[in-house]
């Protein structure tokens, strides 16, 4: 395994990293303002004004394939740009690579119709809109998600929704467009996991409601996550995707890339948290000597710098896994992933949290809505304990 960055990705890492110094960094304390001052559906506008720039500049959608507009990457090319852009948490959306809409795009990419792509992806590819994925129901535990209880039912031309649907991902968003819904079609399939389907559901149809924001950790724009009900909602039977049943086969294909790059992104904002604790914890004198020279800092910094360099390197190793064999073959390494990743972060977060003090409990330095960001994700796409079965599981087939 080579994991020396192509020249194509060097260059590329090298545009990102000036993007995010020239535009990115300066530009935060203005990014939060706006985003205090603006309601809970709405976006700071410097948002759009820095991916105009980027766009203008071809950092966009680097995450697709050439032939749908992207940059044509592999994950392992992919992994050092999407962990750059991870180092502050509203700046891969600028890149239009930000979460749910890169899934959502791969989904409609890879299993759209032609018409489907003309109307929603391109959108998105574009930057126009954004999107929600609405797989999660408050009545079932959909850690196992053949637990789904809404129903997608056939009507002539059309499909009937009904769900109650929450932590959906995007919905949130003022400018989202379409939700990818998942639903039962044939609830009483012998095989459970050709009971559901995935169609597109237009965020203005009659019948949806976004009922709430859901703060996570108080934090109310986290992911512009909210709950829905759809109620009788009819939709054309041209928005089914793939076809009737093939629901966990499109969430396979889509929640594998997802996780991955959930991971890069969290890497490169944990490195960056690791930075700050340096620079702060150098800066600052206790007991008569700086907090650095304490040794359960110097304890905690090598202790970071361990377990992020681990857990780039098995995302690294995942990424060229499911380059090289293909997701299905790389199903073991993404779980592992899915759990090392957040974890570290959360353990990282927590030390840097403790470096600085009340201070890093407050919205000053980021590092509050870090933590929430890490430790949402050790359920969202997947619960640790999924994770951990299915990587269980696979360990003792190999010695079946």
């Amino acid at each position: 395994m080579d994991f020396d960055y192509s020249p194509k990705t060097q260059a590329l890492l090298a545009r990102v990293k000036a993007f995010m110094e020239q535009h990115i960094y300066p530009n935060e304390p203005r990014y939060f303002r706006e985003l205090e001052a603006c309601g809970v559906w709405d976006t700071p506008k410097l948002v759009d004004e820095l991916k105009a720039k980027a766009k203008a500049e071809g950092l966009w959608n680097l995450f697709l394939p050439e032939q749908e507009e992207g940059a044509g990457l592999t994950n392992l090319e992919y992994a050092p740009l999407a962990e750059q852009m991870g180092r502050a948490p509203w700046a891969p959306e600028v890149f239009n690579c930000s979460a749910p809409d890169t899934g959502n795009m791969e989904v409609l990419a890879r299993y759209g119709s032609a018409e489907q792509k003309r109307q929603w992806l391109a959108p998105l590819l574009d930057g126009r809109t954004r999107s929600c994925f609405a797989m999660t129901e408050p009545a079932v535990a959909s850690s196992d998600a053949t637990n789904i209880q809404s129903s997608i039912r056939r009507e002539g031309d059309h499909y009937v929704i009904n769900g109650h649907k929450w932590f959906s991902s995007g919905a949130g968003d003022r400018r989202c467009a379409l939700f990818i819904f998942m639903g039962k079609t044939d609830p009483d399939h012998a095989d459970r996991h050709k009971q559901q389907s995935m169609i597109i559901v237009p965020r203005e149809a009659k019948g949806v409601t976004v009922v709430r924001p859901l703060p996570v950790f108080g934090f109310t724009k986290l992911d512009k996550v909210a709950e829905v009900t759809f109620e009788n909602v009819r939709v054309p039977a041209a928005n089914m995707l793939l076809g009737e049943g093939r629901g966990f086969e499109i969430a396979q294909g889509r929640l594998g890339p997802g996780r991955i790059h959930h991971c890069m992104r969290l890497i490169g904002l944990t490195e960056r948290a690791l930075e700050a604790v340096c620079k702060r914890t150098k800066s600052r004198v206790a007991f008569g000597r700086p907090i650095s020279e304490q040794s359960v800092t110097l304890e905690r910094i090598a202790q970071s710098r361990i377990l992020i360099d681990q857990a780039r390197l098995l995302t690294l190793h995942t990424a060229y896994k499911m380059d090289t064999e293909g997701n299905k073959a790389a199903r073991a390494e993404i779980a592992m992933i899915k759990v090392a990743a957040p974890n570290m972060a959360c353990q990282v977060l927590d030390w840097a949290i403790q470096a600085f003090g009340a201070a890093g409990v407050t919205d000053d330095f980021g590092l509050a809505s870090a933590y929430a960001i890490a430790r949402f994700l050790r359920i969202a796409d997947g619960p640790d304990e999924v994770h951990r079965n299915q990587i269980g599981r696979l360990e003792l087939r190999k010695h079946a």
